[in-house]
């Protein structure tokens, strides 16, 4: 009997192809109708992630009229919204505190932890390197607890205050271990090269090792860029003054807590204001939509960035 039937009926076609290349089965391409539902599979999986941000987009555009009425998605549109949100100064606020937070801890989150990942890196070259990185190594399996990091900020006199938000979290363990690994895989003679003309370690590690790894800096400042952005939980422990409430914060009370955002209650001779659901919806864009719009800038950067500093150390 022929191999290229079987029971005196002729194989497929990919089969044929398969066993003439000498491929094994798990390698033979997918028929048609596999294809046809991994591409059905993809698109439901995309509707169902972003049907939810497009809806709460439109309707935090969505005209009051449509609001009340709760259509599933708007036609008219109004910018009144964002309007009595902007007036009310809160979220505005809100805002100008988690910008901050996010730009000043993310550069200050990664000069130190690439600083120290780079002497972590030269474990030859730094006494006692290898001790720091175990005590490194360890936060990440243990931490203190929430009662002690509160006695720790307070002793500190960082209570009511955005520091507090950055300076027990400035260097996270796994993204030193990354960038440490990323800085290990880098020429070695390149350094000696530069070392041998003179240069000195600061020098070496500013003109040489920073310019290189401009990939794994850049996905690890999105890393901690996303972590301040979203700061929640710390900020309702360390921080009761609502002036210095990030985003996160102020999301919190208008959305789940149900507090009146400030302009938004009826008021005699004036027009009606937006309803609630628009108001949230729109607090909910104002505090999503900033940090995505940083994702595709550093998109490219993520394959080369992430595995190169984590396959190999």
């Amino acid at each position: 009997m022929s191999s290229s039937t079987v029971s005196g009926k002729p194989l497929p076609r990919e089969v044929r192809r398969r066993k003439a290349a000498g491929l094994p089965p798990w390698m033979n391409p997918p028929p048609p109708w596999v294809r046809a539902l991994k591409a059905l599979a993809i698109v439901l999986i995309v509707l169902t992630m972003a049907y939810p941000l497009i809806y709460v987009i439109a309707m935090s555009f969505a005209a009051p009229e449509q609001a009340r009425a709760g259509v599933v998605f708007p036609t008219e549109f109004s910018l009144d919204a964002y309007r009595v949100i902007f007036e009310g100064g809160t979220v505005t606020t809100g805002l100008r505190n988690s910008l901050w937070l996010t730009v000043v801890g993310t550069a200050l989150s990664l000069a130190f932890t690439s600083t120290l990942a780079w002497g972590l890196a030269r474990t030859r070259q730094v006494p006692g390197a290898k001790a720091v990185l175990i005590m490194v190594l360890a936060t990440m399996f243990f931490s203190a607890g929430i009662i002690p990091n509160f006695l720790l900020v307070k002793a500190l006199g960082l209570l009511d205050s955005l520091w507090s938000l950055i300076v027990p979290g400035l260097i996270s363990a796994f993204n030193m271990i990354v960038i440490r690994n990323f800085f290990m895989n880098l020429p070695g003679e390149l350094i000696e090269a530069a070392r041998i003309d003179g240069a000195g370690e600061w020098r070496i590690f500013l003109r040489i090792v920073l310019p290189l790894s401009k990939p794994v800096l850049a996905v690890m400042a999105l890393f901690y860029a996303v972590g301040y952005w979203n700061t929640y939980f710390n900020a309702l422990l360390y921080i009761n003054d609502s002036e210095q409430w990030p985003i996160q914060v102020v999301l919190q009370q208008y959305v789940l807590a149900g507090v009146t955002i400030p302009g938004s209650l009826p008021v005699a001779d004036q027009p009606p204001p937006p309803p609630g659901v628009t108001l949230q919806m729109a607090v909910i864009v104002l505090a999503t939509v900033p940090i995505l719009l940083v994702y595709p800038f550093l998109q490219r950067y993520f394959t080369k960035g992430v595995l190169t500093g984590a396959i190999k150390g």
